[in-house]
């Protein structure tokens, strides 16, 4: 198991932004993954880092990242994957195997246990469309249990994971099979949506920074409210893109929340319309990173 002591996390975080964490483990088998939650039942556990925000005050405490839990298998339609896998990856590997359902995946960096947790989803699909059971660590007994789909509670942006009892450990799903001529279409398709209207991760971000409100999208409100102008000196909201934040080299997490606040602001007072984060913030805050928080999480 690797073990890293005074990490700058920052080195893992899409958004290129975070302090030092006391220590980091990334343990490369699912025993080494429980076993280490059953002994360090405080420790945050982080995948890809892809849709959080890590303070830039670093965290005195344990993280485990699971990047190194990579191990997944295709038999027939069934697809067993460990939750570390990357997306991107187990779309490619589901394609080759004539598997349809994951071609959303293609454009996201996140790994399996976060695109769990938050059901994440993009262009008509979602994770729980073809998932069957979980296999699961519950924080209260220490056991590892298994729940089906129907006992996780999935809707929009949202599952059982969320509430924090349960980590996943792997994840299995059964898909469809379909012509290689249409999964490769929807893939690139997926691919030249998110070339157009998504920001690179050449130029750092963590993806959507407001979820969508019922039945209207976040990126529309924030563009008629015109934040596409806020503009700081280390970051600024995308310009083809309302609702996505980018560092633009040298941003630190009170540089980002603080956007965040005058993005929820604009939208707040144009349409009274109160955005909900779809960015996680984590770390030991500053006191002014609370205050901005607060806002944010009313």
């Amino acid at each position: 198991m690797i073990v890293k002591e005074d990490f700058e996390i920052k080195n893992l975080t899409t958004y290129k932004i975070g302090g030092k964490v006391k220590t980091v483990f990334l343990p490369e088998t699912q025993s080494e993954f429980t076993e280490l939650l059953r002994e360090h039942k405080d420790a945050i556990v982080l995948g890809s880092c892809s849709n959080i925000l890590f303070s830039s005050n670093g965290y005195n405490g344990e993280v485990i990242v699971t990047t190194e839990l990579k191990q997944f298998e295709i038999r027939g339609t069934h697809v067993f994957a460990s939750c570390g896998v990357k997306g991107p990856m187990l779309a490619q590997k589901t394609a080759e195997a004539g598997l349809s359902g994951f071609e959303f995946m293609i454009g996201f960096p996140g790994s399996v246990g976060g695109d769990v947790c938050m059901n994440a989803g993009a262009h008509g699909q979602c994770i729980s469309d073809g998932l069957t059971q979980c296999c699961l660590f519950d924080k209260e007994t220490n056991e590892v249990v298994y729940k089906k789909k129907d006992e996780l509670d999935f809707s929009y942006r949202h599952s059982l994971l969320k509430d924090g009892r349960y980590v996943l450990v792997h994840a299995e799903f059964e898909l469809k099979k379909a012509p290689h001529e249409e999964i490769k279409s929807l893939i690139e398709r997926n691919l030249e949506f998110r070339k157009n209207i998504q920001p690179s991760l050449a130029t750092p971000n963590a993806g959507s920074v407001f979820k969508n409100p019922e039945n209207d999208s976040a990126g529309r409100l924030l563009d008629k409210a015109g934040v596409k102008q806020f503009d700081l000196p280390n970051a600024k909201v995308w310009e083809n893109h309302a609702n996505f934040i980018v560092n633009k080299g040298n941003a630190t997490s009170e540089d980002i929340l603080t956007l965040m606040v005058m993005m929820y602001n604009a939208v707040k007072k144009q349409y009274t319309i109160e955005l909900e984060p779809e960015i996680i913030l984590f770390g030991d805050l500053t006191e002014k990173e609370e205050e901005l928080w607060n806002i944010l999480s009313r």
